[in-house]
């Protein structure tokens, strides 16, 4: 790649990398392990993959999965992964890809989607609720769960990356024109992944031609962009990860120069980024339940947060998924109580999204403590929980995607826990390492 490609993909806040893989002849159905922040209600899961895993090369001996955050000794562990990571290296398992970018094709039950393995300057990113950065956080950042993060990568000599970028590119300009043409850039793994994980196949970017081609389209999306309010990638999944490596760089950049800063590895943070727009790439809204609350109580909330609420009494789940996901229609939601279903809608809401002003609602109510909440993935248990006496389950709307990035730009960040993308077998897993030490 020569120089000029090089200065233009910085300037968008991206750069290649020096990619590594395992080399041939490791087994990478056992080396690829499904994100680190999944499945943490579940170590029966984990226990299968160290199992499955044995004593094979694996990106599980490399990471650690939140299950175990603060049921094991954590220095313990930390020393373990970082051991594993220098042993790795010294044994030589990978092999280097210099200078490059890889095509990702993940397929997944519902569908196949495509991404591109880049390196993000941390410096075009924040996770400050007012940014206005090229890069931001898409839900709200729990600063405490920061702390141990940097503990497992302030040591650490690699990166393993189970982050994903959004970019809204709606022609299909940035990524889709490597996809078709796919079959002729070289192959560089390709593999099944463990317990129903799908199967990932990789393709090597590293011709200048790919590389300037991707810089025009990057520079015709920011040029696009509000100059004062430039959004260009949305944190999908993994902001606590990329948030872990924006604090550890600021940290780094206390003892080294201006010049220094420039070229360190620590400076960037290996990410996946994928195209909103992609068919395959699935949002599912996350919806709540209200325990111990009284429908009183939320309505008088709820009351302050649009110029009139109408509420509309429905006959099941079903019902209420067509209203809230009407096109058109006002901001709604729907409501499961005791005494039946029913749908809420707002006229004139103060936020433009639903899950911003449920969140509004449940601040106050655990403030004045008149209540307690839980996250719920899947209608069916948010249902089953909201029939219950004296609790409150709510469903959240579809997350659009077209209005997706104009509703960052203007609420700022969704509230935590508004999404998830896909189920948890088909989040990102482990493949790609970089030297960030």
């Amino acid at each position: 790649m020569d120089d000029n490609t090089n200065s233009r993909l910085k300037s968008c806040g991206i750069s290649v990398s020096d990619i590594l893989l395992p080399k041939k002849g490791i087994d990478l159905k056992k080396w690829a392990v499904v994100a680190c922040d999944q499945f943490t209600s579940e170590p029966e899961y984990w226990e299968k993959a160290d199992k499955f895993v044995s004593e094979s090369p694996s990106t599980l001996r490399i990471t650690y999965p939140e299950v175990y955050l603060g049921k094991c000794d954590n220095e313990k562990k930390i020393a373990e992964i970082n051991g594993a990571m220098r042993n790795y290296v010294k044994e030589g398992i990978f092999t280097t890809y210099w200078d490059s970018a890889v095509l990702v094709e993940r397929k997944t039950e519902t569908g196949t989607r495509f991404g591109l393995m880049l390196s993000l300057d941390l410096e075009a990113y924040s996770y400050a609720p007012n940014s206005k950065t090229l890069v931001r956080a898409t839900e709200g950042t729990i600063l405490s769960r920061i702390p141990p993060r940097k503990e497992i990568r302030k040591n650490a000599s690699l990166e393993l990356p189970h982050i994903m970028v959004l970019i809204s590119d709606e022609k299909k300009t940035v990524i889709e024109p490597l996809v078709e043409k796919r079959e002729k850039l070289e192959k560089i793994y390709d593999t099944e992944l463990m317990l129903d994980g799908g199967h990932l196949i990789g393709y090597l970017v590293n011709s200048n031609e790919d590389l300037s081609n991707l810089a025009t389209a990057i520079e015709t999306l920011k040029k696009n962009l509000d100059p004062e309010n430039p959004l260009l990638y949305a944190m999908g999944d993994g902001n606590h990860s990329l948030a872990t490596a924006k604090s550890c760089w600021e940290d780094i950049k206390q003892h080294i120069t201006p010049e220094e800063q420039k070229y360190h590895r620590a400076r960037y943070a290996l990410v996946e980024i994928e195209n909103i727009f992609d068919p395959a790439l699935q949002f599912e809204p996350i919806h709540r339940v209200f325990f111990n609350t009284d429908i009183k109580d939320f309505n008088k909330e709820a009351e302050k947060l649009a110029k009139s609420i109408k509420v509309e009494k429905v006959t099941s789940t079903k019902e209420i998924l067509s209203k809230i996901n009407m096109k058109g229609s006002l901001q709604s939601f729907g409501l499961i109580t005791e005494d039946g279903y029913c749908v809420y809608s707002l006229e004139e809401p103060k936020y433009s999204t639903a899950a911003k002003t449920m969140q509004e609602i449940i601040d106050t109510l655990i403030e004045q403590k008149k209540g307690e909440i839980d996250y719920i993935h899947g209608v069916d248990v948010t249902e089953k929980l909201g029939k219950e006496k004296n609790n409150i389950g709510i469903i959240l709307p579809d997350v659009s995607k077209e209005t997706f990035f104009e509703a960052i730009i203007k609420d700022k960040a969704f509230p935590r826990k508004t999404f998830s993308i896909g189920h948890a077998h088909e989040k990102r897993y482990y493949m790609e390492a970089r030297k960030i030490n």
